[in-house]
Formats: structure tokens, C-alpha cells, sequence
């Protein structure tokens, strides 16, 4: 086998560690996507099975990743977005071997088991 140097080089697009760090992110209980939002107004309904937004900037061996997530009710906050970045970051890393330098998130929702089931019956 070629020496790791002479086989080509590797490139992981921005859109692949979005998926990557979007299906990293569900995987956190408690962490679930929310809704587009116009002039501050949600457009459609939060949690109930969408997928966190995520956007990825690849520099060199290097990702920085915006998140925009719902967190469910009445967990800490805070508590629980450590726990999704913490997570994302070693997902990302396994899964690309990318170091990730940042993880933003902004949590744009609270959903509730009334909210998730209202979205389940629709």
C-alpha cells in the first residue's frame, strides 16, 4: 500500500459535517430541532421530529459548527446544551477525524410533551 502521502488528499465538505453534527445532536436526550422563525415568530411547530439547523465552516483539520436547536421542558438548559456540545464535538471528531474548534448553539425553543404531541398528530 502507497505511503499515506502519495495516495491524494481528502476533503470533508461543510455540508457533510451539517448532517453529521445535526444527527449528533439528536442523539442528546432532551435536544430536538425547532422551527424556522420570521420577524421572530415560529414558522410551523417546534420539536416533533425536526431536525436541529446546523451550519459547519471546515478550515484545514479544523470545523466550527452553528447549531439552532429546542430543548425539552423543564430540563436546565444550560446543563443540556454542554451535553449536545460536549457530544457533537466527539461525534464530529470520530466520525471525520476533523477537531472541532467550536460548537455555537442557540437555543431558539422550549418544547413540551403537549408541543411534541401536538406535532406527532398533525
Amino acid at each position: 500500500m502507497a505511503d499515506p502521502g502519495e495516495r491524494g488528499t481528502l476533503t470533508i465538505d461543510d455540508a457533510v459535517v451539517d448532517t453529521i453534527a445535526a444527527a449528533a445532536l439528536e442523539e442528546v436526550d432532551g435536544i430536538g430541532g425547532a422551527a424556522r422563525r420570521v420577524l421572530g415568530l415560529a414558522v410551523g411547530d417546534d420539536g416533533g421530529g425536526r431536525r436541529p439547523r446546523t451550519s459547519s465552516t471546515v478550515s484545514g483539520n479544523g470545523v466550527a459548527i452553528t447549531a439552532t436547536v429546542a430543548v425539552d421542558y423543564p430540563l436546565p438548559v444550560t446543563a443540556t446544551v454542554d451535553r449536545a456540545r460536549a457530544h457533537t464535538a466527539v461525534r464530529v471528531l470520530e466520525l471525520t477525524g476533523l477537531s472541532v474548534v467550536r460548537v455555537d448553539v442557540t437555543v431558539a425553543a422550549l418544547t413540551t410533551d403537549h408541543t411534541r404531541n401536538r406535532r406527532e398528530l398533525s
